[in-house]
């Protein structure tokens, strides 16, 4: 299968595609840093630094350059103006990342799209986003007279042996109707665990970074020995591994981590912390499965991603095992940047099995 990937990020969909055969010829990102991650993790696929907003018109892409496009164009351009019209909606300037991703899907025309989102995209403005979404990929006068039919699925990472408590909305889109893609999905799931049989287990958050020791200054570690399945399935033959760093923290919050125990939170600092999230000065639980990972898993504040056992928060190659990301996946640029890349990816074994459920929707389609 050819794959082109939009909104790339550091490349945690294209990983999974890669890592099933799949030949992801080009990417698309914007941020040149992120790019630079991608690039040095994805040597082989083509790699366009731009603004989807410039892909779409100057030509890059022609009809038939894919067999699959895979991407996520991110939440935040979805926005409802006023009365559902399709065309209204497509024509928003609010939702050009959404647009730009139609655009290019259906200048491609792949078999199939996998687009990647939020949970809450299904709710936004009451639904009316998601049914706009959906109708705009199968209405014939919009997508080029190839419309698509479109599958939506909320995955939970636990269920894919993933150790966090991730929810997302992925859109199956095929140009030919599936009959059962229930039926597929187990399908995959039977053969990938005929492969991997502890594949889909339960993972906590001892299993994914038990094994890993003292950060260093420059994130180069010994690699250590894998204890886990976990660990054994994400593991590579180098003698070191990296990003295994630690965040300098102030006094005053290594004083607050230290006092929150396994599971506990702010609420009993008995301080006024002044943060959005629930989690905000919350400590992992060794026996349990991590919340979402997102960008800011180096802030106490940002949730609940202070280490287990030491007063500091998750290091890059912890939050990357927890987004099941391999030891030799190196992430590029500065702590903000690498946060963001982990924060925002796909975890790879989402991204592996969907691509194995591609490979089956194509083949149905050819039978």
């Amino acid at each position: 299968m050819n794959v082109i990937d939009l909104f790339s990020g550091c490349g945690g969909l294209s990983l999974g595609f890669r890592q099933a055969g799949c030949d992801v010829t080009r990417a698309v990102e914007f941020d040149p840093g992120i790019a630079a991650t991608y690039t040095k993790n994805h040597p082989e696929t083509h790699m366009i630094v731009d603004d989807i907003r410039n892909i779409d018109v100057t030509g890059v892409f022609r009809a038939g350059d894919a067999d699959v496009v895979i991407g996520g164009p991110p939440c935040q351009g979805f926005s409802m103006a006023g009365a559902r019209i399709r065309g209204g909606f497509i024509d928003d300037p609010r939702n050009y990342l959404f647009r730009h991703y139609f655009n290019v899907v259906s200048t491609v025309g792949p078999s199939v799209f996998v687009m990647e989102n939020v949970k809450g995209i299904t709710t936004m403005q009451g639904g009316r986003i998601f049914k706009e979404i959906l109708a705009t990929f199968s209405d014939p006068e919009l997508s080029g007279g190839r419309p698509y039919h479109v599958y939506p699925k909320l995955v939970r990472a636990v269920c894919f042996g993933v150790p966090q408590k991730r929810e997302r909305m992925i859109l199956i889109g095929t140009d030919r109707e599936i009959g059962d893609m229930d039926a597929l999905w187990r399908e995959t799931q039977e053969d990938i665990r005929r492969e991997h049989p502890h594949y889909f287990d339960p993972v906590t958050v001892r299993d994914a970074i038990g094994n890993l020791g003292a950060t260093s200054a420059d994130g180069r570690v010994v690699n250590p020995v894998p204890q886990t399945q976990y660990q054994r399935y994400l593991a590579c033959g180098s003698e070191y591994i990296m990003n295994h760093t630690r965040t300098r923290h102030s006094p005053v919050a290594t004083d607050r981590m230290h006092r929150v125990a396994s599971g506990e939170n702010f609420t009993v600092l008995e301080e006024n912390i002044r943060s959005v999230h629930s989690g905000a000065y919350g400590r992992l639980s060794w026996e349990e499965q991590a919340p979402t990972i997102t960008t800011r898993f180096d802030t106490p504040a940002g949730g609940r991603f202070i280490h287990p056992a030491e007063d500091r928060t998750l290091s890059p190659r912890e939050a990357a095992r927890i987004q099941s990301f391999p030891d030799d996946f190196v992430f590029c640029g500065t702590k903000t940047s690498i946060c963001k890349q982990i924060g925002n990816a796909v975890p790879p074994k989402i991204s592996y099995f969907l691509a194995r459920l591609v490979e089956k929707i194509l083949q149905e389609n050819v039978l």
